[in-house]
């Protein structure tokens, strides 16, 4: 038996957020997520420490097609690190941290508004 990573080929609005994760497409999932052009994908980070250049390596790889990307740190606003925040405009990424609730919720209007939109978001409970 082979076990991938989570992966829904399409974007799709979120439709509901806590517990420990989302629910998108009529399906759920457990942890946090990385919604990009590419798809939505299960996120290995749990909290906003774990924040780095590494952790947002597929954004990277999509970045031509991404000119916002919301940030969920979780239950609060938690800023990003300096570094981080130089990548992201190096590559021409407007990135904005935000409550993963306050994510969610901008991220489905733009998504709707048919914006290049991504979002990183950390599960919360």
């Amino acid at each position: 038996m082979e076990i991938r990573d989570a992966h829904f080929p399409g974007r799709a609005p979120l439709d509901a957020y806590g517990n420990g994760g989302f629910r998108f497409a009529d399906m759920s999932h457990r942890g946090s997520l990385l919604c990009v052009p590419s798809g939505i994908y299960g996120w290995h980070l749990s909290s906003p420490e774990e924040l780095s250049e590494e952790a947002f390596q597929r954004v990277f790889e999509e970045h031509e097609d991404i000119e916002v990307l919301l940030i969920g740190t979780g239950k609060d606003l938690r800023p990003l690190p300096q570094a981080l925040k130089e990548r992201f405009r190096a590559a021409g990424i407007l990135a904005d941290p935000m409550s993963t609730g306050a994510a969610v919720r901008t991220y489905n209007v733009l998504l709707s508004e048919d914006r290049a939109v991504a979002t990183a978001l950390l599960a919360v409970d």
